[in-house]
């Protein structure tokens, strides 16, 4: 039993070398460090008043898996980003960051994505085909006007949340994001009209958000989204489906969309296979009564006067900033 301690409380201590947390210092430059930067696994240099990280930093930091950056003064990404190979978090979130560097794709063990907070205007135009392990990207708050096609080849994705940017569009081949439970599009305000006829395919879909937006006609295929507990459509000048059938509720909506495309007389020929898949939702309310419904924010559509726009919206501290919409869970 005491050899068992001890090689555990040796580990333990290894572990601890291999974490270097540097954080809330003050720091507007990175101190010397005869620290051997190849046994580092978590390096965590947030709060501080870093305005770049040096190249030849993560050059060397061959066996780094979380990088923590965030609150910082950073305007890029050294382009040895792309070295570390075994990264599976990146958090550059509250910066000043305007462009990802494309050796970024390099860091293919990547899983979780945070680019917050920064003035992001595009995204690297291959960053779907390369982080094909990436689990979570958030660049809320930022200046996206799209995302890359690309994006949908994110297979393993399970969280985007691209709200409060620009976005005009969101890509067409969305089916193929066949783990994504929590897409959030929400408070794009103006700029975003419409959702592609796709997100009826995102059949893991669990959480969808596309409040405070443009959107008139949600796509009839959301009717198909069989496993969605959470639709929070508020604040967008909705017409189909009209109000008096938000208010009854994620189901009857789903029926409804569903039964609008079914009976639609032109159906594209891209659209039939959803008209398959949405029988299962065509199904009436019986004895009159009214089925119980969770997971709908009700419509409540208000004028968007007052507001700041996103960009500059986005230099607030997100504590600050949003308050939690009201949707059923």
């Amino acid at each position: 039993m005491t050899k068992k301690r001890e090689r555990k409380k040796s580990t333990e201590e290894g572990e601890r070398r291999h974490v270097v947390d540097l954080s809330g210092m003050s720091l507007e430059s990175l101190p010397k460090s005869s620290l051997h930067l190849a046994i580092i696994s978590k390096l965590d240099l947030s709060n501080n008043n870093l305005q770049k990280i040096p190249e030849s930093l993560t050059a060397r930091l061959l066996n780094l898996e979380v990088l923590d950056v965030h609150s910082n003064q950073l305007r890029s990404l050294p382009n040895s980003i792309g070295c570390l190979s075994k990264l599976q978090v990146l958090n550059v979130s509250g910066n000043f960051i305007e462009s990802l560097p494309s050796t970024i794709e390099n860091c293919r063990d990547l899983e979780e994505l945070n680019v917050n907070f920064n003035n992001l205007s595009k995204l690297p135009d291959t960053i779907g085909f390369e982080l094909i392990k990436l689990m979570k990207l958030s660049v809320n708050s930022n200046k996206l006007v799209f995302l890359p096609s690309s994006t949908s080849h994110l297979t393993a994705l399970r969280v985007l949340d691209v709200r409060l940017n620009c976005l005009r569009s969101l890509p067409d081949d969305l089916e193929n994001l066949i783990n994504l439970e929590t897409l959030n599009v929400s408070q794009n305000f103006q700029y975003l009209e419409s959702l592609p006829y796709s997100i009826g395919l995102l059949l893991s879909l669990v959480e969808l958000d596309v409040s405070y937006n443009n959107i008139k006609n949600l796509p009839d295929s959301i009717g198909c989204l069989q496993k969605l507990q959470k639709l929070s459509v508020e604040g967008n000048p909705l017409i189909s489906p009209p109000p008096e059938v938000v208010e009854q509720g994620l189901h009857v909506v789903k029926e409804y969309m569903c039964d609008k495309m079914n009976s639609s007389h032109h159906i594209p020929t891209k659209k039939r296979w959803w008209m398959v898949k949405c029988g299962t939702f065509n199904g009436h309310m019986k004895s009159g009564k009214r089925p119980e419904h969770k997971g709908f924010s009700m419509l409540q559509y208000q004028p968007m006067n007052g507001l700041a726009s996103p960009g500059f919206m986005g230099r607030f501290s997100p504590l600050r900033l949003f308050s939690p919409h009201h949707s059923i869970g």
